[in-house]
């Protein structure tokens, strides 16, 4: 007499109140703030963020877009295989008007906290100062940098590394003889652009003075 077969359970995605809270202090946005663009009341947000809520279909996407995510993120289960990236296999996207490019290192994994890029700067580049929320870690791959942290300047090599918290004003240049190439890993905002295949110009935002 055979057994019975087993029944199969429907599997359920990860718990997301985490990530969307996690994603929510990132983008610098209160409970508030989110609840308000997102359509709900601040106590329903708060109760899914805690994952003692789940909301509708149609609310967590509201959510999501807020975030500038889709709703994916939160409902799918990857596969082991999404979490794999090849060399010459990334594609580069940059922000308007900058002659930086960067790749995408990281996937997107519920419940990840962190984003990683290679960042490629061409030869005299040199960064605005800037300082938010988050917390940083570089290594260089290729070139020479200049790194300015909080007034100090640290001149980096292949295979130097620097780890810093986001809210110490900090700038890069490129102060070698070609491009250089930083493998970039953080907790601050992913950052988003026109994707575009083409080796970036020599055209410079900033030089030296």
């Amino acid at each position: 007499m055979s057994e019975p077969a087993a029944k199969l359970d429907n599997p359920r995605p990860p718990a997301f109140g985490g990530r969307i809270r996690d994603m929510r202090r990132k983008a610098d946005l209160t409970l508030q703030a989110l609840a308000d663009q997102a359509g709900i009341s601040v106590g329903f947000l708060s109760q899914v963020e805690r994952d003692k809520a789940t909301p509708s279909l149609g609310t967590l996407a509201n959510i999501a877009a807020t975030l500038g995510v889709d709703v994916e993120v939160f409902i799918s289960t990857p596969k082991p295989s999404d979490s794999v990236t090849r060399e010459g296999e990334r594609p580069r996207f940059a922000l308007a008007d900058s002659s930086l490019s960067y790749e995408h290192i990281s996937t997107s994994l519920p419940g990840g906290t962190i984003s990683s890029l290679i960042i490629h700067i061409p030869e005299g580049y040199a960064s605005e100062v800037t300082a938010h929320v988050g917390e940083e870690l570089i290594v260089v791959l290729e070139g020479k940098v200049r790194q300015s942290l909080d007034g100090t300047q640290f001149v980096l090599h292949p295979g130097d590394s620097l780890h810093f918290m986001g809210d110490t004003p900090h700038a890069f240049a490129n102060i070698g003889d070609g491009p250089a190439k930083l493998l970039w890993t953080g907790t601050t905002p992913r950052l988003l652009g026109p994707r575009t295949d083409k080796t970036p110009t020599n055209d410079i935002n900033r030089r030296e003075s």
